[in-house]
């Protein structure tokens, strides 16, 4: 069984968050591309809490429902 969570996601490097997010330091998530067993997700305002990891095949599935605005306001 694959790992879901990473108790301490500071302890990976190369996060990066969206380019839409603004430089005010507000709330987004940031994700860390190649990892092993899913897509690493985390809040940014807190790096050394946990990570979420989805499969990849799913995480590639909310971005494109995002990018095609399936999600009603």
């Amino acid at each position: 069984m694959a790992e879901h969570t990473i108790p301490n996601a500071s302890a990976l490097s190369g996060w990066r968050k969206s380019s839409h997010s603004g430089n005010e330091g507000g709330s987004c998530v940031e994700v860390l591309d190649g990892h092993p067993t899913g897509v690493p997700v985390r809040d940014s305002k807190t790096p050394h809490g946990p990570a979420l990891v989805f499969p990849t095949v799913g995480w590639s599935a909310f971005v494109a429902a995002v990018k095609d605005d399936d999600f009603p306001v």
